[in-house]
């Protein structure tokens, strides 16, 4: 575990006693909280001022930097809010995509049909172009299970070992197959994707990849 993923168990521990706890109240699968905080998963500064708003810590602290005073030990004997508190934000409703049954890897057509619309989580929240899509099937559990919704940021730049959604368009005229994956890597011969169940690579010519879009978080909506 590194010093990062240390400071954000040391954070929720001030706050939520369980790692499962502290996951439904940021909206977000527990195997996906757990990967940041047991150092799994490396997370980034726009992940890590989501944590910090929950645990009342600075984000800069949790990213590692030294001059920055850690939680108290005693937080979680204060209220995070106060009963009654209006909350005011400037949330608004992104689109969600998927369908209930996928393919043979989870894939399903991405033709513009909406399941439904969710708020937008805060890590998205200013993001022009976010939108979600449902998870199809267990090829990536336990990080995404059947039903989950992955929020997805397209303006992110992807790289290796990031999760992400790929719309691929097997057929010149056909329809663009989105697929929940791992990212491997993107050149001009092909995109280099790997799932979980059954453990496997999926490899598409580049001519065939319409986007390769960075999965920001995950939960349910």
């Amino acid at each position: 575990m590194s010093e990062k993923h240390a400071r954000l168990r040391q954070a929720r521990e001030t706050k939520f006693k369980f790692a499962s706890e502290a996951a439904a109240s940021l909206g977000l699968a527990a195997s996906t909280y757990r990967a940041h905080e047991n150092g799994q998963n490396d997370f980034n500064l726009d992940e890590a001022k989501l944590y910090a708003r929950k645990f009342d810590v600075d984000p800069l602290w949790l990213m590692g930097e030294e001059n920055m005073a850690p939680p108290a030990a005693n937080q979680n004997d204060s209220p995070n809010a106060i009963v009654g508190a209006k909350l005011v934000g400037r949330g608004r409703l992104i689109k969600v995509y998927g369908r209930a049954v996928g393919g043979v890897d989870g894939e399903f057509e991405m033709n513009g049909s909406v399941l439904y619309e969710t708020m937008a989580p805060p890590i998205l929240s200013d993001v022009s172009g976010a939108y979600a899509v449902q998870v199809s099937g267990d090829s990536m559990s336990p990080r995404y299970e059947d039903g989950e919704v992955c929020f997805v940021d397209p303006l992110r730049r992807v790289k290796k070992g990031d999760y992400v959604i790929a719309q691929i368009r097997v057929e010149e005229n056909g329809p663009l197959l989105a697929y929940v994956k791992k990212f491997i890597r993107h050149n001009a011969a092909e995109l280099v994707l790997s799932q979980f169940n059954p453990e496997k690579e999926l490899r598409f010519p580049s001519n065939q990849v319409h986007s390769v879009h960075y999965i920001a978080m995950a939960g349910n909506a």
